[in-house]
């Protein structure tokens, strides 16, 4: 089990977290428009899985849009934000705020990514939300970089993660 901080609180994270160099677990999500869709996993694509409390919240919607910009049309990267909110408080935030460049999934039906990436949070007011994180996968599904932002109120390290998918894929991205 693993802690982040919530405004300087210890907060407990429910479950194992995988690591660099590990297998990241399958997972399904549910899209905006209520289809299914499976994260992680070999899938032939590098992948991006980028795990907020809540698309309503002022860092989440930074991180999404900073995220939705910074790699916009890079060719063989699945680009994932993944958290609790319901589908269609999702599509109303991508419409509203243009977010094209990337596929936003609800882990509302059981938790099954909190869980299986060790992310859930266990205590808190946050309770039952996602903790904040990144990984980024390679095409067989194996997990290059992992980021569990230490502080649950602050962006992950966008430098790292780019530069990580960058040496990984070689997509170009910058």
């Amino acid at each position: 089990m693993s802690n982040v901080t919530f405004k300087g609180t210890p907060v407990s994270l429910e479950g194992d977290t995988i690591n660099v160099g590990q297998k990241a677990p399958v997972v399904e999500l549910v899209g905006k428009d209520l289809s299914s869709f499976e994260v992680g996993g070999a899938n032939g694509k590098f992948q991006v899985l980028i795990a907020v409390p809540s698309l309503d919240t002022g860092v989440c919607a930074t991180e999404t849009r900073k995220f939705n910009e910074k790699l916009a049309g890079k060719n063989g990267v699945s680009v994932n934000v993944i958290s609790m909110d319901l589908p269609f408080a999702m599509g109303r935030f991508c419409a509203t705020e243009g977010i094209e460049n990337l596929r936003v999934g609800s882990d509302f039906r059981g938790a099954k990514f909190a869980k299986a990436y060790g992310l859930l949070l266990k205590d808190s007011p946050l309770a039952g939300l996602l903790a904040r994180a990144v990984f980024v996968l390679d095409k067989d599904g194996v997990v290059v970089y992992k980021e569990i932002v230490s502080e649950i109120t602050t962006e992950p390290n966008y430098e790292a993660i780019i530069a990580a998918l960058s040496s990984s894929c070689g997509c170009g991205c910058h």
